[in-house]
């Protein structure tokens, strides 16, 4: 096992940055490295078992951070590219595919097999190989995770359906004890991941124990895709639910954090183990025929995303990115072609094919998008318009990241002062409305670090995130922090939490969005009741003061619930003293 383990990882250590760097990404690269060290090449691994089962966690960890990531109210506002793209492409994908491999010779009910397992993409290639380039927030990134979504959803139905192309005779009564089954695996996730899991991180204290936190995920992660395994449902659909149910919590980009580097390796380690499955002695008698079949595969789901793509009015350049990023088999196939075999709906000859077909696929993917990402994609860019403005670097020392009602009051005072700003906002409707006063602002995405750049980030001193919502200036920040080390950050906070947030991420000067003004404010109220000025304002600066030395010490402990109600009370019951302590009078009171 261990000289497994060491082929394993010397030949991802060699392949991937090779891979990267040559601009194919990754998945190539671990491709590549188990078709060398598999059967086919050296023949270091030859025991394919060995690392299936454990490779296998990588699809499922991914399906868990694909959860995370997809809170309910998301999966609601996606609901039209997810069950009306992601439909249309499975339908029509298959059915084309089912009526090539029927005019080849295939009798129906393989045909079906084939065009059903072959309509399917590879989420485990596509989300990585967006993500690489940082496309996965864009519209083609969205289709692409909608239209894998609904493959996903619909994977699980379409495999129950296979023993019926087998001749399988349809059942006289439900079998209840099996839909029972499932029924209860999918409550137990639901009833754990919504009140057990929550009481249990928080047991532990959140982060404060990071191996005990650490342990606590995997087992979230592997305990659901046991359940749904034991039930008869797909592992990867047990942690998708569990992921999606904790996606909510305050834990969640902790757990992000944990399970990431887990599944980037054994990811890493299923596509390793899909080269070395590949057997290449097939493509060997049939050279000709073999990539004939490959290139018509992804030349089929090609035009067809591409059709779907431009009737939902996409773009060019998103349209064909989607079409591109989509056209490889699915992992799922495997799982599918197998239970075809063994209930006779297809020849155990074709389904090696097939598989290799599949795995022919996947390789040739990550070469596609790389050549349509240098070549196609700049040419379709050309006319459209750009993602950002052209910035012309002026030296101005103060970067804005968020030009709307925050950012716009930093700028007014910085003109007055004389002083030069760069202001960069991502809608452009605030941008028309901003430039039609006079103002100059840049159009574009200011957590991307070629507009910071071109923004003039590496002289600039200050750098003001004043983005509203906090996702996305998080990840400013942390764009800016890991690119521009020595750009002073000073951030807006939408909350107590936000500016936790920051904390974390090193940034010890934010300002909370409705702080100041609600002190102002109160201050009015106070003087209002008659309440001397003097009294008003010393009244609103106890509070101020008080409330951020809270702020920066409950940092510490603001991922535990329990501590930080706790924590909260006792603040409130010390400010109620110096209040008391403060009160004018308070002396004389206390005469006898």
């Amino acid at each position: 096992m261990l000289q497994t383990l060491v082929a394993l990882l010397a030949a991802a250590a060699l392949a991937v940055p090779l891979s990267r760097r040559a601009g194919f990404g990754s998945v190539l690269g671990y491709l590549l490295a188990g078709i060398a060290i598999g059967p086919s090449g050296a023949r270091l691994v030859t025991d394919l078992g060995a690392i299936a089962h454990v490779s296998e966690l990588g699809v499922v960890m991914l399906l868990f951070l694909i959860g995370l990531e997809l809170r309910p109210q998301r999966l609601w506002v996606m609901r039209r590219a997810v069950f009306g793209l992601g439909t249309a492409q499975v339908a029509l994908t298959g059915a084309a595919l089912a009526a090539l491999a029927h005019a080849a010779g295939l009798p129906w009910a393989g045909a079906a097999v084939l065009g059903t397992g072959l309509a399917m993409s590879s989420t485990a290639i596509v989300l990585p190989m967006l993500a690489e380039r940082d496309l996965l927030a864009g519209t083609a990134g969205r289709d692409a995770f909608a239209v894998l979504l609904f493959q996903d959803l619909a994977f699980i139905p379409l495999v129950a359906l296979v023993p019926l192309l087998g001749g399988a005779d349809i059942p006289n009564r439900v079998p209840w004890l099996e839909v029972a089954r499932g029924a209860a695996a999918i409550a137990a996730i639901l009833v754990g991941g919504r009140f057990l899991m929550r009481p249990a991180f928080r047991a532990i204290g959140g982060a404060r124990t990071p191996e005990v936190f650490t342990t606590l995920a995997l087992l979230t992660v592997v305990g659901a895709a046991t359940l749904a395994d034991a039930a008869g449902l797909s592992p990867s659909l047990g942690a998708f639910l569990a992921g999606v149910l904790l996606s909510n919590s305050e834990y969640r980009h902790e757990l992000q954090a944990d399970i990431e580097p887990f599944e980037g390796l054994l990811l890493g380690f299923f596509f390793i183990s899909v080269g070395m499955s590949a057997r290449l002695s097939l493509l060997a008698q049939d050279p000709v025929g073999m990539l004939a079949t490959v290139a018509v595969l992804l030349a089929v789901k090609v035009a067809l995303v591409f059709v779907l793509g431009l009737l939902a009015r996409r773009g060019a350049a998103d349209v064909l990115r989607l079409a591109v990023a989509l056209p490889q088999g699915s992992e799922f196939a495997f799982v599918m072609f197998a239970a075809a075999v063994g209930v006779g709906a297809l020849s155990a000859q074709a389904a090696e094919a097939a598989t290799l077909v599949v795995a022919l696929s996947m390789v040739a993917t990550p070469l596609l998008f790389a050549a349509s990402e240098a070549v196609l994609i700049p040419a379709l860019r050309r006319g459209e318009a750009p993602a950002h403005d052209p910035i012309a670097d002026d030296g101005a020392p103060v970067i804005i990241a968020g030009f709307g009602r925050f950012g716009q009051i930093v700028g007014r005072v910085l003109r007055m002062q004389g002083i030069r700003f760069t202001a960069l906002e991502r809608d452009p409707g605030q941008v028309e409305v901003v430039r039609r006063f006079g103002t100059k602002v840049y159009f574009g995405d200011p957590g991307r670090p070629d507009l910071l750049r071109a923004a003039g980030a590496e002289r600039a001193r200050v750098l003001v995130v004043a983005v509203e919502h906090m996702e996305e200036a998080l990840k400013v920040v942390e764009v800016a922090r890991r690119t521009f080390p020595n750009l002073h950050i000073l951030s807006r906070a939408r909350n107590r939490r936000h500016v936790h947030l920051l904390m974390d991420r090193g940034i010890e000067e934010s300002v909370r969005d409705t702080f100041f003004s609600s002190l102002r404010l109160t201050e009015l109220v106070l003087q209002a009741l008659d309440v001397p000025p003097e009294r008003a304002a010393r009244a609103v600066e106890l509070f101020r003061v008080h409330d951020e030395r809270v702020l920066a010490e409950t940092h510490a402990i603001y991922r535990d619930e329990k501590a930080l109600i706790q924590t909260t009370q006792q603040a409130a019951d010390e400010l109620a003293s110096l209040f008391e302590a403060d009160r004018p009078g308070k002396a004389d009171d206390s005469r006898p």
